[in-house]
């Protein structure tokens, strides 16, 4: 009997406060945003410089789309 009685003296130090409704949803969104970041960005080093890449890109190609009033070119060869 005398073996279980040290368990239970601490066993009110181990209870985990639940937090209020919206901390937990707060949390479980940011938990939920970063899985869904490391999905979209499973095996590229350097997110960060991809975006960037693709921002200029389509910056470039709407420039382009402007420039020439379709952007499809015909050439006759």
């Amino acid at each position: 009997m005398g073996m279980c009685l040290p368990c239970l003296s601490g066993a009110e130090d181990d209870v985990v406060v639940t937090p209020d409704p919206e901390t937990r949803r707060r949390q479980l969104a940011e938990a939920a945003e970063k899985r869904q970041k490391e999905i979209t960005y499973r095996g590229i080093k350097n997110p960060e410089a991809l975006e960037r890449k693709k921002k200029k890109q389509e910056e470039t190609e709407k420039q382009t789309v402007n420039s020439e009033g379709g952007g499809l070119k015909w050439q006759v060869g």
